[in-house]
């Protein structure tokens, strides 16, 4: 071990302290302070209670983990965060805290819980602030692509929604073309897609020779397989499950749950599928009856229990215009009206399928597929290069907060990792 690194306690390294009460009806929605839970951003407020920045880690429910926070926020009650770094470097101790295995101090029964003064004593290895910052350039780093990459599928997703928006909600060419103008931006063979004026329908107003029809029209709606606890072993086989969602919508990849019990074939999710969830733990309703469109992976994925199939019955109803309409207000709004329970929330079954929505022509919905397809593949090749870096960062992590493994080999690794990685979907 070099003599850069120092044996001593973790409340040598850092203070932690237990975060304070913010009743969410207290929280003022318009704030620009993150309120932090023991999982993650939960909400914003007006105030702060803590300087950024900031790292915190899960004290209550979910334990352990860790957060790093760039600005001002308020950690919450169910959360430790550090109120004295101690001369090191708040990322640094983000990552150190992020690398420790937090289970064998749980004293709850019911909930897991955290005690900070257990913790505190436990002995640590802390390098110098040199060794700290090279460890924080290098995780901090491939941390800071990742978040590059998810900014970059924000904004890619949202042209492709205001896009749809625009043409199947909105109607603005067929508005366009009723007053008597040519839509804007769009070419003449495009333009004579879309009609030139509206007529009547249970949905009110929509384009003309479009139809009113439901999700349950042409799409079938297949529910996952249930599944025992003993079935989840290792297996070229996973389920697609609750945690396949991002919240407010979208696939994870880190949601498969290997799986060697049986399934009908209909409950095998191909890639580029849409998928929806049926239940909810989020205190917002953050993922019931969200899409996500599932990615390649090295599994043969089989829909969970807590998850349904959309499969069009045609192949005029292309995925991308699908996804799109599933990401809608309107449908959302729809959804929470079929959702019931407090804790765990539920979808009833007639929830998705009842959706009623204008269906434009085959054509249209070919030619938004068009536009819409070549910037849902650079998300879906984002999201691969994604989960590739932080399973590196996941093996760097350990052996450079120990010590077993040298800066410049780690560099060196990522390096040779990185150089290899084509933007090829898997």
């Amino acid at each position: 071990m070099s003599s850069e690194w120092t044996e001593c306690s973790l409340g040598d390294v850092l203070t932690l302290q237990r975060g304070m009460d913010l009743p969410k009806g207290d929280r003022t929605v318009a704030g620009k302070y993150p309120v932090v839970a023991s999982n993650g951003i939960v909400g914003y407020h007006d105030q702060f209670q803590a300087k950024g920045p900031g790292v915190v880690i899960g004290r209550s429910g979910s334990i352990g983990g860790g957060q790093y926070i760039k600005g001002d926020y308020w950690p919450l009650n169910t959360t430790l965060w550090v109120r004295d770094f101690k001369g090191n470097i708040p990322r640094y101790c983000y990552y150190l805290l992020k690398s420790i295995d937090f289970s064998k101090f749980n004293v709850g029964t019911g909930v897991p819980t955290l005690n900070r003064n257990h913790i505190h004593p436990m002995a640590v290895l802390r390098p110098s602030k040199t060794i700290q910052e090279k460890i924080v350039h290098l995780l901090g780093g491939i941390d800071d692509f990742i978040a590059s990459l998810q900014k970059e599928n924000v904004a890619l997703e949202s042209i492709a929604q205001t896009l749809f928006r625009s043409w199947f909600v909105n109607f603005d060419p067929v508005h366009a073309k009723t007053a008597g103008n040519a839509p804007e931006a769009m070419s003449a063979e495009l333009t004579s897609l879309f009609p030139s004026e509206f007529e009547n329908s249970d949905l009110g107003l929509i384009p003309k020779g479009w139809m009113s029809t439901s999700l349950g029209d042409v799409t079938n709606f297949i529910k996952g397989r249930s599944y025992k606890s003993d079935e989840l072993q290792p297996s070229s086989v996973a389920l697609v499950t609750l945690k396949s969602f991002q919240r407010g919508g979208g696939f994870r990849l880190d949601g498969f749950k290997p799986y060697v019990g049986r399934f009908h074939e209909n409950q095998v999710v191909n890639p580029g599928e849409c998928i929806v969830a049926l239940t909810d733990v989020t205190q917002n309703a953050e993922v019931i009856g969200r899409p996500a469109m599932v990615y390649p992976s090295e599994f043969k994925t089989i829909a969970s229990l807590d998850v349904g199939i959309l499969r069009p019955k045609t192949k005029t109803v292309t995925k991308e215009f699908l996804y799109c309409l599933l990401r809608e207000q309107r449908y959302i709004a729809h959804i929470l009206g079929f959702t019931t329970g407090t804790t765990v929330l539920h979808l009833a079954k007639d929830g998705v399928p009842s959706y009623k929505f204008a269906l434009p022509s085959a054509d249209l919905m070919e030619r938004f597929g068009e536009v819409a397809g070549p910037l849902f593949k650079t998300i879906e090749v984002n999201i691969l290069l994604a989960n590739r870096l932080a399973c590196l960062r996941d093996h760097l992590l350990p052996r450079l907060i120990s010590g077993k493994l040298r800066i410049e080999d780690a560099e060196a690794s990522v390096v040779e990792i990185t150089s290899g990685m084509d933007t090829e979907p898997v």
